[in-house]
């Protein structure tokens, strides 16, 4: 499976609420949507510091582009 792949594979399984399933696929990669998908995680988790930390990794998303969470992976997933 391509990169790209799996990125979607984790974006799937945050939407589908498995966090850590997720996490695991996005913590091997390190490309900008990787990052994002990444930044995005911990949002959800409430680790605001950590969250800005991949976020500042990103080509420049911010944490407080999206409100929603979800909305933001759907966007990140459309993407893929």
């Amino acid at each position: 499976m391509d990169n790209r792949a799996l990125l979607k594979q984790s974006v799937e399984l945050a939407l589908a609420g498995d966090w850590d399933g997720s996490h695991h696929i996005a913590q091997d990669y390190s490309d900008t949507t990787a990052n994002w998908i990444h930044a995005v995680l911990h949002k959800i988790e409430g680790d605001v510091w950590n969250s800005k930390y991949w976020y500042a990794r990103t080509s420049g998303k911010q944490y407080e582009d999206y409100a929603d969470a979800y909305d933001e992976l759907r966007v990140i997933l459309n993407g893929l």
